[in-house]
């Protein structure tokens, strides 16, 4: 198929006008290949992901993350320095717009959305439960839930999510009347000063389930497998 109109398909689903100025979506490395015939999908592109892809044959990468400049370097290119693999990235503009990582974090946990938030990327959930019940049913889609609760609330009616890293959001989602506050990366201070329920469940943990949007896009048009990849935090017993 043509890389191109693949690509498109993407980007009418998520426009990369969607995404941050800061942000780098779009193509990451392109070859002077027109046609692609197999895809992996993955969160973030490191070498062992390229090393995979190689592996499987597949002709191209699509990519939640963007690339970082540490890794990647010597799978990416040749001995001739000619890039052998197409890498394109959706990343803020995937977060962004509707069915996007958010939302598709949100079906994961069968729950409804009922607002989406002024900045287009917290989505807000009316779900009536109780403290322990909603940390029970994110402990499993993740290992790594950390909960705070400076004020020993014990009931939720109005959960706001943010997949990734959504520390700046939080005092959207409490000025928005959110009991508690769903996402990853949480730093230490603002859990501190925190007046509602944070949840922590892992920025991998998040954003995972995102990768289904893709394989929902293009798998009629292409033949798609997923990178095997897992969160680089571990836990300790």
């Amino acid at each position: 198929m043509d890389k191109k109109k693949l690509v498109q398909i993407i980007e009418n689903f998520a426009p990369l006008q969607l995404a941050e100025p800061w942000d780098c979506s779009g193509w990451l490395v392109e070859t002077d290949k027109v046609d692609v015939n197999k895809v992996m999908f993955c969160l973030t592109v490191t070498d062992d992901v390229v090393k995979q892809a190689k592996a499987q044959n597949c002709d191209m990468i699509i990519s939640h993350h963007p690339l970082f400049e540490i890794n990647c370097h010597s799978e990416l290119v040749s001995e001739s320095m000619k890039p052998e693999i197409d890498i394109y990235c959706a990343h803020t503009n995937l977060d962004r717009t509707q069915g996007g990582t958010t939302d598709k974090l949100l079906e994961t946990l069968n729950l409804t959305i009922s607002e989406i938030g002024e900045d287009g990327f917290v989505r807000y959930s009316i779900y009536k439960t109780s403290v322990k019940d909603f940390a029970q049913k994110l402990c499993q889609i993740s290992k790594n839930v950390r909960l705070v609760n400076n004020k020993n609330l014990t009931e939720l009616n109005k959960i706001a999510f943010c997949a990734g890293s959504g520390s700046e959001f939080i005092k959207e989602a409490i000025t928005n009347g959110a009991d508690a506050y769903v996402t990853g990366d949480l730093k230490f201070h603002t859990a501190v000063e925190s007046d509602i329920v944070l949840f922590d469940i892992g920025h991998f943990e998040s954003e995972i389930p995102v990768l289904n949007v893709f394989k929902k896009l293009l798998q009629s048009e292409i033949e798609v497998v997923f990178a095997k990849e897992e969160s680089p935090f571990k836990i300790i017993y």
